[in-house]
């Protein structure tokens, strides 16, 4: 179970359970599979009309991403985020990364498909990490804590592009009403004393800022976010101890399959071209141009005041492993689009634009890393495990 939920374990069963379902969705349980997906829940009563596939990218992806907000607070308050100088390179890194993705896919297919410029501008924490365990040892410390730093601002950026340009049919009145529970969840995670009743009450919150939410036309997965960010540092803490298990064991790896389960044989080719080729090339290749150019001008405007700054030839490494997309970008692919050709485009381009930089790294960190370990250095921070 250790190695499962390790940054190493965790890439590997978000890879396994997107290539099973590639191959199961090609053999004659295909149809059954996407039918199961496609099954319309009974809670038409409600006012939410889901899928069991909107369950999982709706509901269950939500507490991904409540873990990534209380990641971001306390990096944020205690972490490498908190200090200006020492955010500043990771920031700077993180805004090329998504900037010129973004464009790279305007530039491929801009001209037919412009929605889908989101889809490569988001980093998989999860994966980039355990990449980065599996093929940087002996590289400075830094390396990971500047690839988490500039993850986390990427999925900062991720959650806000998700409320800013993906809303459905917005329902003030139910996104004011989320409020309430959402202010009842702060004040009770701070004044109540730990135990059954606190965590029940939590839950029922926690629930009913997901349901109004869901219903307001925000994407549902801002609820998490939200609640994440309102969690006090110890009980965050607590939190995350007790979920990311879960998250990392079982609910990215079911998203994972839920979103690549897709038939290319029933495709419309014409469809799959420019979305496919635009995410494909602009996530590895986007990602690696974008974090190195990042990074370089941080490190030129900052020179001496960033403590401990990332060499040129660490940032090939952070750009080469930021280029698998994955778990956000899946996601962003399901939003952009309105029509289920052009979904499966994404999904498709965000599998091979990760392939390329899951290759990419296998062939080129390890040659760095080698370097790094034999390169002497009194000042060296410490080296990755």
């Amino acid at each position: 179970m250790r190695f499962i939920t390790s940054d190493r374990g965790s890439a590997a069963l978000l890879l396994a359970a997107a290539a099973l379902a590639l191959v199961l969705a090609a053999t004659p349980v295909g149809p059954a599979l996407l039918a199961a997906r496609d099954l319309h829940l009974p809670l038409d009563a409600t006012g939410l009309h889901l899928t069991v596939d909107h369950l999982v990218s709706d509901g269950l992806l939500a507490v991904f991403f409540l873990l990534v907000a209380i990641e971001l607070r306390h990096e944020l308050t205690h972490g490498d985020l908190a200090h200006p100088a020492a955010a500043a390179l990771p920031a700077a890194g993180a805004l090329g990364g998504v900037v010129v993705p973004a464009l790279g896919y305007l530039l491929v297919a801009g001209g037919t498909d412009p929605a889908g410029w989101p889809v490569p501008t988001a980093t998989d924490i999860a994966f980039a990490l355990g990449l980065l365990a599996l093929l940087g040892r002996g590289l400075p410390s830094r390396v990971r804590a500047f690839l988490l730093a500039l993850a986390i601002l990427d999925d900062l950026v991720a959650i806000l592009l998700i409320a800013v340009v993906f809303p459905v049919r917005l329902e003030p009145v139910f996104l004011l009403a989320a409020l309430v529970p959402l202010a009842l969840f702060a004040v009770l995670a701070r004044r109540l004393r730990g135990g059954a009743l606190r965590t029940a009450l939590l839950v029922v919150l926690g629930v009913a800022a997901w349901y109004l939410t869901a219903r307001s036309g925000v994407h549902a997965t801002l609820a998490g976010v939200a609640l994440g960010l309102l969690l006090p540092g110890p009980l965050g803490a607590a939190v995350d101890r007790a979920l990311q298990p879960v998250s990392r064991a079982a609910i990215l790896p079911l998203f994972a399959f839920t979103a690549s389960l897709i038939r290319i044989e029933d495709v419309d080719g014409a469809a799959l071209g420019p979305v496919l080729v635009g995410v494909a090339v602009a996530l590895p290749l986007g990602k690696l141009i974008g974090i190195v150019a990042g990074g370089l001008v941080g490190r030129a405007v900052l020179g001496r005041r960033a403590p401990d700054p990332i060499r040129p030839v660490e940032l090939v490494v952070v750009g080469l492993v930021g280029g698998v997309g994955f778990t956000v970008s899946l996601l962003m692919g399901r939003l952009a689009f309105a029509t289920e050709d052009l979904r499966t485009a994404a999904t498709l381009g965000v599998l091979l634009g990760s392939a390329a930089a899951i290759v990419l790294s296998a062939l080129v960190v390890p040659l760095i890393a080698r370097r790094s370990r034999a390169r002497p250095s009194r000042r060296r921070s410490r080296a990755l495990p």
